[in-house]
Order: structure tokens, then sequence, then C-alpha cells
């Protein structure tokens, strides 16, 4: 047993849980009128309601004990001290730096790094200002219409979500688009409607060797090219967002056009670097920094609200208890928003590469599960598609629900049909369908006894299904940067509790490492021998029918 899952805590809580396990949410509001009161919380605008859950006040002490035991808040005070806390990489995570508005330094190794940053958005401005006002021309001087980040991961889903999530921000006669994939396909539909001449290409690689990242680049380029002919041109058309001055030299894009972030920024806390460049740009510098504002706040919470009133502390705990004593697999994100849909693929990174981990960090190899499967869809779409799962099937899954009370769209009644579909599927998860309520219902339809006594079991719901639903006034650039911050230090909650490195992802490398190999097989088979016989049968495969290139 690993000393965590034998823990005085742990195993408080798994006595609590023997108790809990069978109690039905339904009885837990019927003996508490005012539990909604007990167990919401407000920040600022948003009030975050995590009442429908399989909790009791008990069962929040008891969690709390358990992140204590860990030293959790000791672990929060490392983390904003900038310690090396990503110790396989022996770095600091302290992206809060980026959206530090507070004037405070913030030191990496005794450095405070807040000039530095400062200094990185005072240039974003000046870029911005720049490209918005047509003073930054093509090759042909025309002004920027067309804005393609070129990225991965990190670099390419934060940004991506944030700007389709404030999308009714975005600069008139500016469109921006995004790039990842190394599939041609995806940067070919992306060129195929635009005007190299008046296209900007934002190249984000840190260390500016990502393979996928610096094909689609290099095919960029060549695209560009071939309308403006010298090389020289690329200047004018290519910045990139790098650590690695040399490497963006070489591409052919002025060192003077790289805007900088460093090594204690990972990926998947990345936009609120100059990776968000291309949300300053769709969006403009002052909503982008409103952006900043509003995930500072989160910091600001977090580091100093005691856990038991603490947001991101609650939401990472109430995984745990599922994830851990529940046996849930996954968690599913369910904006009622179309605006976010792009959140749940974010939210799938930002939890799954950072807390898919099997070893401590001590290298001990775990006892108990960590990461849950993170999926999601916006809503009502996603009621005609797996919701069914979600109601009557027979895994748990913990949810969260997103909606604005305000629409950027007021059209008849359809913001009031999305707001009663949210509401009514929290509730519906959490109270179910008795038989007897089902029984009274069918019998209210006028059906026959027998009718009856066959369609019942259907329509019966167990319910007690958990959810937590963050509501707020409208979907703004500083209540997203709250959202997005939230789940980011729940992430860190889990980790720390977990004992595990949330900001490492060796997991990423070894298909890197393999794809480098296989690489040359798929033109010469006398490598073949390399690989186990499966591989080797679907690379024969490949080369047979591969056109070569």
């Amino acid at each position: 047993m690993a000393v965590l899952t034998g823990s005085r805590a742990w195993q408080a809580l798994k006595e609590h849980y023997a108790a809990m396990r069978e109690v039905h949410m339904r009885d837990l509001f019927a003996a508490d009128p005012e539990r909604f009161e007990g167990f919401s919380l407000h920040f600022g605008e948003l009030l975050f309601d995590y009442s429908k859950n399989r909790i009791s006040a008990e069962t929040l002490d008891l969690l709390c004990r358990l992140a204590r035991q860990e030293g959790l808040e000791d672990k929060i005070d490392r983390l904003f001290a900038g310690e090396r806390v990503n110790v396989t990489e022996e770095r600091p995570a302290l992206h809060m730096a980026l959206r530090n508005r507070s004037g405070r330094p913030m030191t990496v190794e005794g450095r405070d790094v807040m000039p530095q940053v400062n200094g990185v958005l005072a240039r974003m401005r000046e870029f911005v200002a720049a490209v918005h006002s047509g003073a930054w021309r093509g090759f042909s001087g025309e002004p920027v219409r067309d804005v393609v980040n070129i990225g991965i991961g990190g670099s390419d889903l934060g940004p991506q979500m944030v700007c389709a999530a404030l999308r009714p921000y975005g600069r008139p006669g500016l469109r921006v688009h995004f790039v990842s994939n190394v599939d041609a396909s995806q940067l070919l539909e992306t060129l195929r409607d635009l005007d190299p001449a008046t296209t900007l290409f934002l190249v984000a690689s840190k260390t500016f060797s990502t393979q996928e990242t610096l094909a689609n680049a290099r095919s960029a380029r060549d695209w560009l090219l071939r309308a403006a002919g010298d090389p020289a041109h690329v200047a004018r058309h290519f910045v990139a967002m790098s650590s690695h001055a040399q490497r963006v030299r070489e591409f052919g894009i002025d060192p003077a056009n790289m805007f900088e972030f460093w090594d204690w920024v990972g990926g998947r806390f990345s936009l609120w670097s100059a990776i968000g460049l291309s949300i300053a740009l769709a969006v403009g510098m002052e909503r982008f920094e409103e952006l900043l504002a509003g995930a500072h706040a989160v910091d600001e919470h977090f580091r100093s609200a005691p856990l038991e009133a603490n947001i991101p502390v609650i939401m990472g705990l109430l995984g745990i208890w599922y994830i851990d004593f529940f046996g849930a697999e996954s968690h599913a994100i369910l904006p009622y928003d179309q605006y976010l849909h792009r959140l749940p693929a974010f939210l799938q990174q930002g939890e799954m590469e950072s807390n898919g981990k099997s070893v401590t960090l001590d290298g001990r190899a775990v006892d108990y599960a960590t990461a849950p499967v993170v999926w999601g869809e916006p809503g009502t779409n996603g009621q005609h598609a797996f919701y069914q799962l979600l109601h009557q099937g027979t895994r748990l899954v913990p949810a969260d629900f997103f909606a604005a009370a305000q629409s950027h769209h007021p059209l008849g009644e359809h913001h009031t049909l999305l707001l009663a579909n949210c509401l009514a599927q929290s509730a519906a998860l959490m109270a179910g369908r008795t038989p007897e309520q089902a029984r009274r219902q069918l019998q209210a339809a006028g059906l026959p006894p027998e009718t009856i006594d066959r369609l019942l079991p259907h329509r019966v719901f167990a319910g007690n299904r958990p959810s937590n639903t963050f509501l707020y006034p409208k979907l703004t650039p500083r209540a997203l940067g709250a959202l997005v911050a939230l789940y980011e230090h729940k992430v860190f909650v889990q980790g720390a509790v977990w004992g595990i490195n949330s900001f490492d992802q060796w997991g990423v490398e070894l298909g890197k490492q393999l794809a480098d190999s296989i690489r040359p097989a798929l033109r010469d088979d006398a490598r073949d021998q390399k690989f186990d016989s499966s591989t080797a049968g679907l690379l024969r495969f490949c080369r047979q029918y591969r056109i070569p290139s």
C-alpha cells in the first residue's frame, strides 16, 4: 500500500465513502432546504454551485484534511514562489507571472521576471497596434487581413479556444485561423481562400524544433514565396513566438519579430504569454489584458482563500473523491454556449497531459487512479448524443455545466430555452425519476396497467449523478480568464494530493521518438527488421500504396 492510500486521512475518507455511497442526493436536498447556500460560492460575478454532489459537510472536511496532510497549502506557496515544482525538468511553473497585474515581483531563481513579462506585453501591444492600424504591411503594400497561427498542443488549443470563445469581441476585417495537424489537408484547406499578400503567419514553438509545427511553417513559407518571390518578404509575413533566436533567424524570420517566452512556461499554460498573440490580434490588446486580469483575480483567490472556501481546491478535491473512491473514470465538460465549443478539448489537454501519470514524484508506482478521461460537447447538441449514457448508463460520470445568464445574441426565446435545458439537465442528473414518479406519469398518459408494467423499467432514472455548475452574467474576456485559471489550479491541487508532477509530459516524447525511426522505413524495406511484426506489416502496406514524395 502506498504512503497516500495508507495514510490516516485517506483511510478516514474510505470509511466515510462506505457510509455515503448509498446516500441519494434527493435525500440530502430534502433534509437541508438550505443546501445550495451551504455548497455554493461566489467569486466576483461568477457562481460556483457544487451542491449537486454526493457529499456532506463531513465529506468536505475530510477532503480538506487529506489536502492538508499532503501539504497542499505549502505546495501552493512553493508554486507561487517560483520553486522548481517541475522536478523532472528542474523548472518552476510560474505561468501566473504572465498575468500578474498586482505590480508585485515574481521571482525565478531569485530574479524578478516581471520586467521581462511586461516587456513582451509592451512589444505585443505595439505589434497589435501596427497590424490593426494597417501600418504593418505585406510584400505588396497591403495590410493584413488574415492571421494563421501555426502551432500544436498548448500553442494551438488554448489560443484557438479563447479566440472562438471571444468571437463577439473580434476585430472587424481581420480573420484568425489555426493550423496544428501535420496532415497537409488542414494547412491546404486553410490557405485555399487566403491571399498571400495579406496573410500573416504566427509560428508558435518554444524551441523552434517541433516537427509538426515546422513542417507546416515551411510549407506555408513555400506557399508565400510562390507569390512573393523574394525570400526577404518572409520577414513581413512571419513572426515567431519562441525562445530560440538562432533557429528563428535560420527560418527567415527577423529576430526583431520574435516574441519570447520562457522555459518556466509550460505549453498547456502558455496562452497568457506571447503564445496569446493570436488572441490579442483577434480581439485587441485591451481585451487580452482583461483576460489576464480575470485569471490573476483567481490566482489571488487560490493563494489566499482557506481550503474550505477555495474554488479550485474544492474542484480538485471533488475530482479525487469521485475518481479514487467512487471509481469514476471520466469527467464531462458541458458548456451551454456555442462559443465555448473548444473548451472540452482545451481542458482535456490541461487535465490528461498534466495528471495522466502513474508514478509519484519520487518514482514510485501509484496504487490509486489519477487523471480521468476528460471529454464533452456543447449543450444542447450533447443532449442528443451522449446524455443517455449520463442518465441511464452503467458508468458514473461527474459533469461540469457552464452557462451565461445573458447571450451575446438575444434572439427570441433561444437563450431562455438554452438556460432551461442547462438547469434541467443538472437537476435531472441529480434527482432522476423514481418508479413511483414514472408510474404516475404513465398513468396520467392513460396507458393500461400491463403497458405501464412493461414500460416502467425503461422510464426510471436512478439519478444521484454528480455535477457542478458555473454561471456568470456574460461570457466576457475577464470571465473566461477566471474560468481557465480555476481549472489550471484544480489540476495543480489534484497533482499535489496525488504526489505526481503535473508539469511534465514524458509520455508525449515516446511516440515522437518512435516516429523518427519509422519515418525512414516508409521508404526503405530493409529497416522492417527493427520493428515488431505488426508495425512491419503496416509499413509494407503503406509502402505498397503510398505515392512517393
